[in-house]
């Protein structure tokens, strides 16, 4: 087909970027934590199976260790009582993993403020501007939080009250997923809620709204400031785990230069 041959000579041609998403996964990476008496994510590890010893002298490979949600990663629908009967992420439809995607750039509110809520009139005010809202696309939700990935206490940005890191209101959430045509929400921080989501009413909008709308999400996401409000294109590929709820997710936007 012509448009697939015009897309590879594009990306090998310059025309069109690809930028990486994805935050690289390692030991340090930074991982939610919840209260007690919860249960807790595992951080990734990586234990070595042989490296060109006696263990396998020709060949390298380790084994891994971590949670469904852990760095960048796809939460699946099926991730919250909202949808505990909806889509495991070895159900999503392929075709729903690409799609377009737009960005909502409220990064200097929220160095103003980390505690920072997105509310309806930000994002209509955003549309009068840019658009309606990409039906079956991305709303990448950029606050440069990413900034500070590579220190799980600023990331994390906790005290005595709880953690404190921007994110969306109740009222902006259920539009988000009652109200428009949106396939998903990413966010660069730990999650797609706001740190102090857990005394919102309900507790955990996004979670609680655009997956059980059976929407999605994707978290810790890098270089969106590389992205225009408009134009990109996103591939998200989550692992097909069976009855996962969600997977590390390699994200990758395609942009025209």
């Amino acid at each position: 087909m012509s448009v697939l041959r015009d897309l590879v000579e594009g990306i090998r041609g310059g025309s069109i970027e690809v930028i990486d998403l994805t935050a690289p996964l390692s030991e340090t990476t930074p991982i939610l934590s919840l209260p007690e008496p919860f249960g807790q994510t595992e951080p990734f590890t990586l234990r070595e199976i042989s490296r060109y010893d006696d263990r396998g002298p020709a060949w390298y490979w380790n084994n891994f260790t971590t949670g469904e949600h852990t760095g960048t990663h796809f939460d699946a629908p099926v991730h919250w009582v909202t949808a505990r009967d909806g889509e495991d992420v070895s159900q999503v439809p392929p075709a729903r993993l690409l799609a377009p995607a737009v960005v909502l750039d409220f990064s200097a509110r929220s160095a103003d403020d980390p505690d920072f809520l997105l509310e309806i009139d930000h994002v209509k005010e955003w549309e009068a501007e840019h658009g309606p809202l990409p039906d079956g696309g991305w709303l990448l939700y950029r606050t440069g939080w990413d900034a500070r990935a590579h220190d799980q206490a600023r990331f994390l940005n906790a005290d005595e009250t709880g953690p404190h890191t921007p994110g969306i209101s109740v009222e902006c959430a259920r539009h988000l997923a009652e109200g428009t045509p949106i396939a998903g929400l990413g966010v660069e921080t730990v999650g797609t809620d706001a740190g102090a989501a857990h005394s919102f009413d309900p507790a955990f909008p996004c979670h609680s709204f655009l997956l059980g709308a059976g929407k999605y999400g994707l978290t810790q996401l890098r270089n969106l400031d590389r992205l225009p409000p408009t134009g990109a294109v996103i591939v998200a590929g989550p692992l097909p785990i069976v009855g996962g709820s969600g997977s590390p997710v390699r994200v990758l936007a395609l942009v025209e230069r």
